[in-house]
């Protein structure tokens, strides 16, 4: 069955949220099936789409955009869409078909949000199980919620000097050791908590000097590198500002630290287990899902600068510990979160959404 799906979603700027999104449409398009993706102009996902998805552009600017709700609908019926997927709250929203009949409404769900704006689809999907238990514990049918992952692609092996570019490109010291971070300044993502933790850490380990590199940008962001200044620390601090792509920073780490207070899923877990770096993270919803403690990661308690400090320390110059966990985690990616598992996964729901309006 040849499935066309119409994608929606209402950022402008690009985040985890935003680079699956990308990542998705353009793996169903590369199977062949077609699909149609719906944006804001100007939107920074729009670039990463391939030539094989179709683009169309609306405002979508605010969840009052009748405008925009009347042109989906007008899409999506013109162009024949079998499925309607949208992505976060505003898309969801200005999203409205009839029960029972072609287009059906799929939406996705990256959080454990208010459901007010999400009753009216026709299915959901959550992308951890606690968010589909959530929803189900919401009075949502749990015939019609589904659970699939998220998927990344994953990077080639690693090598020092490649390691030693992207530093040299960012501005990160080649001779240091370099924790690295990815993340909105925001108190959700705990970005002070890293902070603090690193200023427990010795500015020298190993005989090697150890920086900080945090990539994103955010309400915090004035805070933080005040935080930063407050603890004597800025000098060892590189703030990246947004990255479009992350990847870089990733590979220019020998640790990777998630410290949210609240995760959902953990995109850059996954991200960051793509690009070969051993990951600590905080015992956040999501990470708690992905990472088994001490196997493919470690995991620590909310915020808890000390704990987190311990888990840098003991992963820092411990190369077959940290080759071990890259080892683990790769071989979970492939197992769980590969894009030919999560992309079938997203055409078999497709297909029996179909069937069930037979």
């Amino acid at each position: 069955m040849n499935i066309h799906s119409l994608h929606i979603i209402g950022s402008k700027q690009s985040g985890g949220a935003e680079r699956f999104y990308a990542r998705l449409v353009n793996a169903l398009a590369q199977r062949g099936e077609r699909v149609t993706s719906i944006t804001p102009p100007g939107s920074a996902i729009n670039a990463e789409l391939n030539a094989s998805v179709e683009q169309r552009h609306l405002p979508l600017r605010s969840v009052w955009d009748l405008a925009s709700r009347w042109k989906i609908g007008m899409t999506a019926r013109a162009e024949g869409a079998d499925i309607v997927q949208t992505y976060m709250g505003r898309a969801t929203r200005l999203t409205h078909f009839k029960l029972g009949k072609k287009p059906v409404h799929v939406a996705r769900l990256g959080g454990y949000y208010d459901l007010k704006g999400y009753r009216h689809a026709h299915a959901w999907v959550g992308n951890t199980r606690g968010i589909c238990d959530y929803l189900v514990q919401h009075g949502l049918p749990a015939k019609r919620v589904f659970h699939i992952g998220n998927f990344v692609e994953p990077g080639a092996p690693l090598s020092i000097a490649e390691q030693a570019i992207h530093r040299r490109t960012l501005g990160l010291p080649h001779a240091a050791w370099v924790v690295s971070a990815v993340g909105r300044l925001h108190p959700n993502k705990g970005m002070a908590d890293l902070l603090d933790a690193f200023h427990l850490l010795p500015a020298q380990l190993a005989g090697r000097p150890l920086h900080l590199a945090i990539a994103g940008d955010g309400p915090l962001r004035a805070a933080l590198h005040q935080h930063a200044a407050q603890l004597g620390i800025s000098d060892r601090v590189h703030w990246l500002g947004w990255q479009a792509d992350p990847a870089p920073v990733y590979r220019s780490a020998d640790v990777f630290v998630c410290p949210s207070r609240h995760e959902p899923l953990g995109n850059v877990i996954l991200e960051a287990w793509a690009q070969g770096v051993a990951v600590v993270s905080t015992c956040s919803q999501g990470a708690q899902e992905l990472i088994e403690d001490g196997v493919d990661g470690v995991l620590t308690p909310l915020a808890d600068a000390n704990a987190l400090a311990g888990a840098i320390r003991a992963l820092i110059g411990e190369e077959t510990t940290c080759a071990r966990l890259v080892v683990q985690a790769r071989h979970k990616l492939e197992q769980q979160f590969s894009e030919a598992r999560i992309v079938g996964e997203y055409t078999a729901l497709y297909q029996h959404l179909l069937t069930a309006l037979r």
